[in-house]
């Protein structure tokens, strides 16, 4: 056996999303990030702001399983209307595959929340055509409203 995740490395990971300045944290699984299947744990802290983003190439699909906490995943139309909201939790729907284009975020709704995320490689950082412009940027003054629009906006809600 090659690789082994203990319940100490995922304590350790949310500790680290508690000191981090983005609320979050993650442990690949994959030896690069080059690899054609990446995999990691994240852990969330409940402050984390994940903008609303898009995987735009046709082979990058998303599986997304929480395996402690609860987190919401939003699903959006191009003008950022809330399409859809899943609760994500080990007692509710606890995985969830997002399809290539889909523009999506996910908001953390208790703290010690922890999820592995599979993906299709190789990792390329976002470019701007896949961050929603309707969003506020990750360092943006605006992001803490934005964020607790998202915590409670009903399906059919368009940001302000």
């Amino acid at each position: 056996m090659k690789k082994r995740v203990h319940a100490s490395h995922l304590s350790d990971l949310m500790l680290a999303a508690s000191k981090s300045d983005r609320g979050r944290a993650h442990l690949n699984t994959h030896d690069s990030l080059d690899a054609d299947v990446q995999r990691l744990f994240i852990a969330a802290s409940r402050d984390t702001y994940i903008r609303p983003h898009r995987h735009s190439e046709a082979h990058k699909w998303e599986f997304f399983v929480v395996l402690e906490g609860r987190m919401d995943l939003l699903i959006f139309d191009e003008a950022g209307t809330i399409l859809e909201r899943c609760r994500l939790s080990p007692s509710d729907t606890r995985a969830v595959e997002i399809p290539p284009g889909q523009w999506h975020s996910y908001v953390c709704c208790q703290p010690g929340t922890i999820a592995l995320e599979v993906k299709q490689g190789a990792y390329v950082p976002s470019i701007d055509d896949d961050l929603a412009p309707w969003a506020p940027a990750e360092e943006s003054p605006s992001c803490e409203a934005f964020l607790s629009w998202m915590r409670t906006a009903p399906i059919g809600s368009i940001p302000k």
